[in-house]
């Protein structure tokens, strides 16, 4: 390259750097920003309270055979609504059919047998009565007397045996009767048919469970609650001396599925177990829920929602809760717009974005919300709004 056309880069180089220099850029200069804030005061909140609960019908009835035999049919299918009543389930009869006609044939014996003796008795009766007229008569002796009156004695016994006989095999019959009717299973209330455990032609005995039946017309869901919980959630002047007062005063629970969707009906707490669990220190309790249209079914899993309103209470958002090992700490604005760390005591709202305040604050203070984190002991937190130039 020659020295003429290196002059020529160079000056076109300096030109443009001249060019750069003469645009002059602005240089966006820092600038302080105020963090968020707010002033504490009190409110009433709602806390709900939620415990793991799996749901039973109000009448789930184990079905077992009360003889044993060979399941001739199954008369409805799992899942089936059924009524009280019902036919579920028929077991050969046969058996049951013959030792029912063989009792009533020994009853028809005994009730003969009876008749028979009957009818010695009132002949032993006669004879006896004629002899005693007789020896009144000196007609016969009294060893004549005396073998008749023990004739007649021992008819009256064989009538009394008879008569025992006759009641031994009415209740034979009554019990064969019985037998005959348990091999026709029915439902003992409405509700709806659980699993079907066992299939046509298996041998059941009074062992087998053949299947549940929900009684679904109200559910209910059983779960663990603390004493001391229970007792924070029910008004004044109810203790744990007073269980009934305790459960009145407990608010309307709901059910939610374990998808997330709400149960339309409202429960109410009506159990609550006298013995406190020594192992976990809870006690079961049972809330009973309408099941009209049938929705509930008898072993699923869910929530209880137990509702705790908390009146008059200071309540922040949980971002500015600072965590410092076990300690919680807030930064409170002073009056020079300066953050100072307060230790605080909090419990949770419920809704996993706000907590309540039980110590540290004072209704008035204001406090660092978004960027708690990020605040130092004494750093200024809030700037004053320069106001907006005119171009």
């Amino acid at each position: 390259m020659s020295v003429q056309s290196r002059l020529l880069k160079c000056s076109v180089l300096l030109c443009a750097a001249m060019s750069l220099a003469a645009c002059g850029p602005d240089v966006p200069q820092e600038t302080e920003s105020s963090f968020e804030t707010i002033t504490v005061e009190k409110s009433n909140i709602e806390y709900p309270i939620k415990f793991s609960a799996k749901m039973k019908g109000q009448a789930d009835v184990s079905i077992s055979p009360q003889v044993s035999g060979q399941l001739m049919r199954i008369c409805v299918t799992e899942g089936q609504r059924v009524s009280r009543g019902q036919t579920l389930f028929v077991i050969d009869s046969r058996n049951a059919q013959s030792e029912l006609q063989s009792a009533q044939a020994n009853l028809q014996a005994a009730q003969a047998n009876l008749q028979a003796a009957q009818a010695q008795a009132g002949s032993a009766k006669l004879e006896y009565e004629s002899n005693k007229n007789l020896y009144d008569k000196q007609i016969v002796s009294s060893y004549t007397l005396e073998n008749s009156l023990n004739t007649y004695r021992q008819a009256q016994a064989a009538v009394g045996q008879a008569k025992a006989s006759v009641t031994q095999a009415q209740a034979a019959v009554s019990r064969a009767r019985v037998n005959l009717g348990f091999c026709t299973l029915t439902s003992p209330v409405s509700g709806i048919v659980g699993e079907i455990a066992v299939r046509a032609g298996d041998q059941v005995s009074p062992m087998t469970q053949m299947t549940i039946v929900s009684g679904n017309q109200k559910m209910e869901a059983w779960f663990s609650v603390t004493e001391s919980l229970l007792e924070e959630a029910v008004s004044a002047g109810a203790t744990k001396d007073s269980k009934d007062k305790l459960i009145a005063a407990l608010p309307d629970v709901t059910f939610v599925m374990k998808n997330g969707t709400e149960y339309s009906h409202k429960g109410r707490v009506t159990t609550l177990t006298g013995v406190v669990d020594a192992a976990t220190g809870s006690l079961s309790c049972k809330a009973s829920f309408p099941n009209p249209d049938g929705l509930l079914y008898s072993g699923i899993q869910g929530t209880v929602v137990l509702p705790l309103n908390y009146d008059d209470v200071m309540v922040i958002p949980q971002v500015a809760v600072v965590r410092l090992q076990d300690k919680s700490l807030v930064y409170k604005v002073k009056p020079d717009s300066t953050a100072t760390a307060v230790a605080v005591v909090t419990t949770s709202a419920g809704n996993g974005k706000d907590v309540i305040v039980t110590q540290g604050l004072n209704v008035g203070d204001r406090i660092v919300t978004t960027g708690a984190n990020n605040v130092q002991e004494g750093q200024r937190v809030l700037f004053a709004t320069e106001p907006k130039k005119d171009k």
